[in-house]
């Protein structure tokens, strides 16, 4: 298989469903050697069988961001499978904390925080020693709530992603002379099987009209795993209305 992204290898973490499933396949289709990391093997594998079916090559590992033993072993797979990374992208999050901090849950507030911000720590913190030596790309999935206040019930998404955000430009000053560019891609409102419309608040700043799916997404994580190692970096790139940020 030949594309933009022919001899490239991608790390994809959440790729067992919703954006991250939809990155990997595309990343495929590009010529992509795809490495699929999350919790659930029985999706994993049904996301690099979809890749193997299309003519593509991906391997299914099977790890919890939140865990760094499991991340530190993610790019053992990958390298002892396809050789070091190109291209990795911190996709898998969640939103375990849906109440204000005073009514919520201690253990899903730091359960969010695990996932969505050390688990992006973890994740670019091995990805450095492969990305090391020739350059590469590292694209952070992150969120509008990490740079705007949207209602009281996110205060530990929106910590999570903001902190997530920090990181990356904290990573793209550190990693630049490695001719490693890290940027945050900002999906907007994606519809997956964790996310629908009526969960939407009734004061949220968004609306159920600017949904998009997972193959929306691509074009810009293609973009940015695309660019010169020479920038852009420390960047967020949005597909949100501006209106929306």
């Amino acid at each position: 298989m030949t594309g933009t992204l022919e001899g490239k290898v991608a790390v994809i973490t959440g790729a067992s469903r919703g954006i991250g499933r939809g990155l990997a396949i595309g990343f495929g289709a590009q010529g992509a050697r795809v490495v699929c990391a999350a919790r659930s093997r029985a999706r994993l594998d049904e996301t690099a069988r979809q890749i193997q079916d299309a003519g593509g090559e991906a391997i299914a590992v099977p790890a919890d961001v939140s865990a760094a033993g499991d991340v530190e072993k993610l790019f053992q797979a990958a390298r002892g499978q396809y050789g070091a990374a190109d291209i990795v992208i911190a996709n898998a999050g969640g939103n375990f904390a849906r109440q204000s901090v005073e009514d919520g849950n201690i253990a899903d507030w730091e359960r969010t925080i695990q996932v969505n911000l050390l688990g992006v720590y973890y994740t670019c913190k091995y990805a450095i020693p492969e990305l090391k030596g020739k350059g590469g790309h590292i694209i952070v999935i992150g969120s509008g709530v990490g740079h705007r206040v949207v209602d009281t019930a996110h205060s530990a998404y929106g910590a999570s992603k903001a902190g997530a955000w920090m990181l990356v430009r904290a990573l793209a000053l550190e990693l630049r002379p490695y001719g490693i560019c890290v940027n945050e891609l900002i999906p907007g409102l994606v519809q997956t099987d964790l996310t629908a419309a009526a969960d939407l608040p009734d004061d949220s700043p968004f609306d159920a009209e600017w949904y998009k799916t997972p193959a929306d997404v691509l074009p810009l994580a293609l973009f940015l795993a695309t660019q010169p190692l020479t920038g852009p970096t420390g960047q967020s790139f949005s597909l949100m209305r501006r209106d929306s940020q």
